[in-house]
């Protein structure tokens, strides 16, 4: 399996509910990048691959999966100095609320 030529730090994050959030703290500025499992594919085989995410400026950042699967975290240092030092904090989904009766 081919990877990129830059560093990078992987999380699986295994399957997820749309609507999870995951709190990633930087030590230095880095992209982030979140993906699914095709994604992530076709990033370690070198092709065009989607994300959600990109360069990260201030920590923590918050992004929040988009749909039911297995989904990758991605922190790499592409573009910049160096790789920063990370850390990943799942925030699950708020549970479905039933609409409240309303009192006439």
């Amino acid at each position: 399996m081919a990877v990129p030529n830059f560093h990078f730090t992987h999380y699986d994050l295994k399957p997820q509910r749309a609507g999870t959030a995951i709190e990633v703290t930087l030590s230095a500025v880095n992209n982030i990048r979140l993906m699914n499992a095709a994604n992530y594919q076709r990033f370690t085989e070198r092709l065009d691959f989607k994300y959600v995410g990109g360069v990260t400026r201030k920590s923590p950042v918050r992004l929040v999966i988009p749909e039911n699967g297995h989904w990758h975290l991605i922190v790499d240092m592409e573009g910049h100095h160096g790789l920063a030092e990370s850390s990943v904090k799942l925030i699950p989904a708020p549970a479905m609320q039933s609409p409240q009766k309303q009192d006439s």
